[in-house]
């Protein structure tokens, strides 16, 4: 067994508590359901969000899924670089996988999918 790291952004319209928890919850979603993953598989997740997102943290939304409660989890601000993607949420997940680095499936969806063209579309 490995530990693997899955990458996953999404983006939101606004700065609303309700779109960020439920974008979350779909990216994080995504992720569980490409990479066939259990909570117990989960050795801790990395979310960060730009600085133009500061009406929840995103990491409470995550804490709602059954088995998550004991999955650590940790927000930060994502580096605020000149012209990079506005209103963006990125998660770094390391999990305990047998799949190999091919085999992960990483998730960027809505206006993230500009961020790795290479993977939005893995499948």
């Amino acid at each position: 067994m490995s530990v693997r790291g899955i990458r996953g952004a999404i983006t939101v319209e606004a700065n609303d508590a309700k779109l960020i928890a439920g974008a979350t919850l779909e990216m994080v979603s995504a992720v569980i359901a490409q990479n066939e993953l259990h909570p117990a598989d989960i050795c801790s997740v990395l979310i960060t969000v730009t600085n133009d997102l500061d009406e929840t943290f995103p990491a409470q939304s995550i804490r709602q899924l059954p088995g998550w409660e004991l999955v650590p989890l940790m927000c930060a601000l994502e580096v605020p670089v000149k012209g990079s993607l506005e209103r963006c949420i990125r998660l770094m997940v390391l999990v305990n996988t047998e799949k190999t680095q091919e085999e992960i499936r990483h998730i960027y969806l809505g206006g993230a999918k500009a961020l790795r063209p290479d993977l939005a579309n893995s499948k």
